[in-house]
């Protein structure tokens, strides 16, 4: 003989559930440390096991899409403040010149590559004809076709017009598109990869190029699932706690991020600059201007006692003694500093003071504090 459970109708509808304690709670808030009341107490093992990998790829795909944001926005203060340096010693006959906007593609129109078009749209954010996807079945994007954004299957013609490229594709698509993309490729453009099967000297071998981003993450045993599962990938980006737990020093929800990515975010800030012939002085200034004021708390609001990069942060002292000053500094192969000991690394190894404010300057980004005392802030440049 077979029972079964009793109905809803026996046990009242789960929102009559959810409100019990008649105190407004939408969530089973009074419930949360009770295990034998979770949800998934009473699920098999194999199934929590599932949940557990979920949540995980949850916590993965935020991860993802808020350090590409912080990369897109940062990558587009420095263009603005590029620009600024180079038309403030002309005389303005007319109209002030626009900065170009900041040009992004994405190849892959699958899950990931589809959230984090929303992301950036909206966070960054990158206007609709800045913003353009490469799939082979561009008929499946229609929302976001409809909301302005350009996608097509050219990935070479992407990759052409673009400052940064997202790859967003399978680990078996992704040689067929190295081999048909390397030779559109220009030398400044930054191909960022989320292909995690993929390690960096592969892809650099793929693409015959080096200017290559990857982050990499490490998950704990313990993975405590704090990343809005039930909240798109853009509002999960707008709550200050999921935010915090995307700083690059921060072990929150049991991702870690891999630091060598942070390297080599500034060192492609380096190239940037490179790219525009400005001298290692003024560079090293806008860096220290750019990145470096927002506050931490041992530091108040005295810039004078921030700390300021130095020519030694970034190449050896030998070469550091040799650069004439007018210099750029030299094109840096990011493949080799994603993988090797920089003196970047040494730097930020051994100064708190300056994790701290590149942990500051990635929560101003976000327009939100670093603690949870502290007053949000406004977006913007922190320098402004």
């Amino acid at each position: 003989m077979h029972f079964l459970p009793p109905g809803p109708e026996a046990l009242g509808s789960r929102a009559d559930l959810l409100h019990l304690g008649g105190d407004g709670h939408s969530e089973m808030d009074m419930l949360e440390d009770l295990e034998t009341l979770q949800s998934e107490y009473a699920l098999p093992e194999e199934e929590r096991t599932w949940l557990f990998l979920k949540g995980r790829s949850r916590g993965l795909m935020v991860e993802a899409c808020a350090h590409a944001t912080f990369f897109c926005k940062l990558y587009r203060i420095l263009r603005q403040s590029l620009h600024e340096n180079q038309t403030s010693g002309h005389v303005s006959t007319g109209s002030p010149i626009a900065c170009e906007e900041l040009n992004v593609g994405i190849i892959g129109g699958g899950h990931l590559g589809k959230q984090l078009a929303r992301v950036l749209l909206q966070l960054v954010p990158i206007p609709t004809e800045s913003l353009r996807i490469s799939t082979r079945r561009p008929e499946v994007l229609d929302e976001l076709q409809k909301l302005g954004i350009q996608c097509f299957y050219q990935n070479s013609y992407l990759v052409n017009w673009a400052n940064v490229v997202f790859l967003c594709c399978l680990p078996s698509q992704l040689p067929n598109i190295c081999l048909e993309i390397q030779s559109s490729l220009e030398k400044t453009c930054i191909v960022y990869s989320f292909v995690a099967a993929i390690p960096v000297p592969r892809l650099k071998l793929l693409l015959n190029h080096t200017n290559i981003l990857r982050p990499q993450y490490q998950c704990a045993g313990k993975f405590v699932n704090i990343w809005g599962a039930n909240k798109e990938i853009t509002a999960a980006l707008r709550d200050p706690v999921i935010l915090r737990a995307t700083c690059p020093y921060s072990p929150a929800g049991g991702i870690t991020l891999n630091i060598k990515w942070l390297e080599g975010v500034f060192y492609a800030a380096l190239n940037i600059c490179t790219a525009k012939e400005m001298s290692h002085p003024r560079v090293l200034q806008l860096l220290s201007e750019q990145f470096l004021s927002a506050h931490s708390g041992d530091c108040g609001k005295d810039s004078a006692s921030c700390p300021k990069f130095q020519l030694t942060d970034f190449v050896s002292k030998t070469y550091a003694k040799n650069l004439p000053l007018r210099r750029p500094f030299p094109w840096f192969d990011l493949a080799a500093v994603q993988l090797k000991e920089t003196p970047f690394s040494l730097r930020l190894s051994k100064s708190t003071a300056l994790q701290d404010h590149l942990t500051h300057f990635y929560c101003h980004l976000f327009g939100i504090s670093l603690f949870k005392d502290q007053p949000e802030v406004s977006t913007g440049s922190p320098s402004q």
